[in-house]
């Protein structure tokens, strides 16, 4: 007899899904989580929590966010968010690379995952100060990105830990699972290492939802390149590629874009890994309101070209192969109101200056002259007769630069002027397993392996080159759900079901 009908490997919001969803099918779950409790919870725990969700108008977020107040919805432009423009969005960053049916599946079960999940306890709020301006006294949220979690990626994670604790699920922390019990059949339980030694679980099916391999230089390097060694890791230490490499141990199929990831600017400055203490407040993602020059004193990409959440988890590798990898975020006063909060943390990579001149002898590692020379061709190339307006692309570009900015440029004139170091920030990779349509693990023949899921940032095939920014919390959550109502439903129904 099996020891549970259901192991769950991590303990973050895929996870954790696959948890709850599991359970609802009346299995047992145990979850298993490599980090200590004070660390756990994986890339979800450092998340700012924004989830990207399928609305067709204010009556559907109202119905996700009863907190919502009349007096709030009569200032404020939510917009529309329709599947189509989802499907439209996935396609365009990834280069339409995606998988149709998993992009399928992401788009038409968002909106119903998230209202899943808040009939288990999550709770969810607009993203006011994130995504949405307020002009002419009324916020207008952009991007397709409106909702994010009570409290960010940590009450997530606290909301989802109190949901499974409720439904008797058990979560043991400071357990690294180690390798898959597997008989050349089916999957049958997992070995685990934990501080009293390493022992056998045997569960009639498996979850793997341990996250990706961005925690891993040695990893990162050999798929994403030379040079990603040098990276910092925006979220969890753990986060080493376990989950990965213990089904492809037993045959598992590869799948997605190995040498691709989620990577952002990041404050030069930042530890190794990400730190709790500061969340993902390194991150700098304001750039589109100024410009980035690199050691040479050199714009090196268009910093309008879209919407910030179309951009930024593809900007980290451009600064990474930036001279030293590094970039300086330049704003003058004109903005540095629309700067998000992570601009203001005391932990932050800072210069100011009054003149132009003054500021680029303070930009350590860059070179002066050129510097100056580029931010004076920079004043002299912006279309001032076009109106700026942060809330839509507004076509406020420039001329006769060999880097366009596409959209919100605007002169330094206004000092006192700020700058920001930043580097790459490696969020998480985009190669993982091959599942199908239930979650399973496919094996390199293409075959489901009898008692194997998956879910979150280790499967792949979804994220090519880019994701649309919000994206990776909702995936997690819609296809844990998947995955372990699959996993559920063979554990109760035997190891032939896991075989179907």
């Amino acid at each position: 007899m099996a020891d549970w009908d259901v192991v769950v490997v991590g303990a973050g919001n895929a996870a954790l899904c696959a948890a709850l969803a599991a359970r609802e099918n009346g299995a047992s779950v145990l979850v298993l989580e490599r980090a200590p409790e004070d660390e756990g919870g994986g890339n979800t725990r450092f998340t700012a929590g924004a989830i990207r969700t399928v609305y067709n108008g204010v009556d559907d977020l109202r119905a996700l966010m009863p907190d919502l107040t009349d007096d709030e919805v009569a200032i404020t432009d939510f917009g529309t968010y329709t599947s189509d423009q989802f499907f439209d969005d996935m396609f365009r960053v990834t280069q339409f690379r995606t998988n149709p049916d998993m992009a399928e599946t992401l788009v038409t079960r968002s909106y119903d995952t998230l209202m899943w999940m808040r009939g288990k306890g999550i709770r969810f709020q607009p993203i006011w100060g994130r995504q949405a301006f307020k002009v002419d006294g009324r916020f207008k949220f952009w991007g397709g990105l409106t909702v994010e979690a009570w409290g960010g990626g940590p009450g997530l994670v606290e909301g989802l830990w109190n949901a499974a604790r409720r439904e008797g699920i058990e979560i043991r922390f400071s357990a690294r699972v180690l390798e898959l019990l597997y008989d050349d059949v089916a999957v049958s339980g997992v070995r685990v290492k934990t501080p009293t030694g390493v022992e056998v679980i045997k569960a009639k099916a498996v979850v793997l939802a341990a996250g990706g391999f961005q925690a891993n230089p040695e990893w990162r390097t050999r798929y994403l390149g030379a040079g990603w060694e040098l990276a910092k890791v925006r979220g969890s230490r753990f986060n080493t590629g376990d989950g990965i490499n213990m089904a492809l141990a037993i045959g598992a199929a590869p799948y997605g874009n190995w040498s691709g990831c989620h990577a952002v600017g990041w404050d030069y400055n930042a530890p190794e890994f990400g730190d709790l203490t500061v969340g993902d407040n390194f991150q700098k993602h304001s750039y589109p309101f100024g410009i980035m020059i690199n050691a040479d004193g050199k714009r090196f990409v268009d910093e309008g070209a879209d919407f910030r959440n179309y951009t930024y988890a593809k900007y980290g590798r451009v600064i990474l192969n930036q001279p030293n990898q590094f970039a300086w975020q330049v704003f003058d006063q004109k903005v540095t109101h629309l700067l998000r909060d992570e601009y203001r943390i005391r932990r932050v990579t800072k210069v100011t200056a009054d003149t132009l001149e003054d500021l680029v002898t303070k930009l350590e590692g860059v070179n002066p002259q050129a510097a100056l020379a580029e931010l004076k061709a920079w004043n002299a190339a912006v279309m001032q007769d076009v109106p700026f307006n942060p809330n839509v692309k507004d076509g406020r570009s420039t001329r006769g630069l060999a880097v366009p900015k596409s959209n919100w440029a605007n002169t330094l004139d206004t000092p006192p002027y700020e700058a920001y170091q930043v580097t790459c920030g490696v969020t998480f990779t985009f190669g993982g397993l091959r599942i199908d349509g239930n979650g399973q693990v496919l094996d390199v023949d293409l075959v489901p392996i009898p008692g194997l899921y998956a879910a979150g940032e280790l499967v792949g095939g979804l994220f090519y080159f880019n994701y649309p920014g919000g994206t990776g919390l909702c995936a997690g959550a819609v296809f844990g759900k998947i995955a372990g109502t699959g996993a559920g439903e063979a554990a109760k129904g035997g190891v032939a079901q896991a075989a179907r």
